[in-house]
């Protein structure tokens, strides 16, 4: 899965979008537009953050990163930033689209409306009123400095499913990227992967967003993300009173150019599991619940639910196979459970089988089984 076209620019510009995944790239003549300043800081101290904490940042941040999809096939991400539903994003992920698709971190699929976009300014906003029930991401209300610690998000579905993590290694950069300007933009060592851009930056120690991924260099060193405080009002803007009229940008035409595969139903139903498994690991049994289907959840209450994987420290699924028959998709897979008794642990090997399937238009665990391997 990669496409690619090439935009004449004064830069060389190259939008490139491989897994899924739209990347700002750069060459020689932008680098030029930059400050002549260090690029990376030696020696920043690290800061402890356990390995559990930094597990449940991410995780709580994926629900909130969704990927934005045209029907060209053109990919990206985003996030939600207020309670309405509102997304962030590049405006290159969604230039020349009014609607676009929607997929969240446990398979569900929503359209979305563009409700503001930028000419100038690599900025959208795409309302969901499917997700406007889902809790927002948290939005830093200050500037960060240099080191400090981040992670780069991006698309959460299946193998687009990507974070990235670094520092801080420069700040106040300004180039141009036609047709967008960056003014004040965070230089980061976290790579922009693809299927990052338009994903939010995170503060590694609070899980705030810090920023929107938006360009990377060629060689996947270093990236580039909008101050989130810079473009915070603009965005609230649109979220007040969207715009009756989207502005063209001269990314449109360029965009029409591309295609991509849709994800095949057996990939995304083996990421459901995986992320069934993620959220058990993560300890968060409400997300884990909402995966399985109505006939599972009528069988087995939430308390329940939670009480058989309570005294499961962490569990690893491995061997995944799927299988298609027509609507009806069969995932299975060995895990290794680690489990908890009066203090000790003990180790179990299981062999698991779930149904997969739609439930009106949403992927869902419909059921499964799980056999002891001794």
């Amino acid at each position: 899965m990669m496409m690619k076209w090439l935009i004449s620019v004064a830069s060389s510009l190259l939008i490139l979008g491989t897994g899924g995944g739209l990347i700002f790239y750069w060459h020689q003549e932008i680098p030029a537009q930059l400050k002549n300043t260090s690029l990376f800081v030696p020696n920043v101290a690290k800061a402890k953050v356990s390995e559990k904490k930094l597990k449940d940042i991410i995780h709580d941040v994926q629900k909130e990163v969704v990927m934005i999809q045209q029907d060209n096939g053109t990919l990206g991400s985003g996030f939600l930033y207020n309670k309405n539903g509102d997304i962030i994003t590049n405006a290159h992920v969604v230039s020349g689209a009014k609607t676009v698709k929607i997929k969240t971190a446990d398979a569900r699929e929503f359209q979305g409306t563009v409700i503001g976009i930028s000419q100038d300014v690599d900025v959208a906003v795409v309302r969901v009123p499917g997700l406007a029930s889902e809790g927002p991401l948290q939005i830093s209300q200050k500037k960060s400095d240099v080191g400090e610690e981040v992670l780069a998000l991006g698309s959460p579905l299946g193998l687009q499913n990507t974070v990235t993590t670094g520092i801080i290694s420069g700040v106040g950069r300004d180039f141009d990227i036609e047709p967008f300007h960056y003014k004040d933009a965070y230089q980061i060592s976290a790579p922009i992967a693809p299927g990052n851009s338009g994903g939010p930056l995170i503060n590694r120690k609070t899980g705030e967003v810090l920023g929107i991924n938006s360009a990377g260099t060629d060689q996947g060193s270093i990236g580039f993300s909008i101050p989130i405080v810079n473009i915070l009002s603009l965005v609230e803007g649109w979220s007040k009173s969207p715009l009756t009229e989207l502005p063209a940008t001269s990314v449109e035409t360029a965009a029409a150019d591309v295609s991509e595969d849709e994800e095949s139903p057996d990939v995304t139903a083996s990421y459901l599991v995986n992320y069934f498994y993620e959220s058990l690991n993560s300890h968060d049994y409400v997300t884990a619940y909402s995966l399985l289907g109505s006939s599972w959840q009528s069988k087995t209450e939430f308390s329940k639910f939670r009480n058989g994987y309570i005294q499961t420290k962490s569990t690893t699924i491995g061997d995944i196979q799927t299988s298609v028959d027509g609507d009806n998709i069969t995932v299975s897979g060995i895990i290794t459970a680690v489990e908890l008794e009066d203090g000790n642990e003990s180790y179990a090997k299981y062999k698991v089988q779930y149904k997969v399937g739609y439930e009106n238009d949403q992927l869902k665990i419909i059921s499964g089984t799980a056999k002891e391997i001794h």
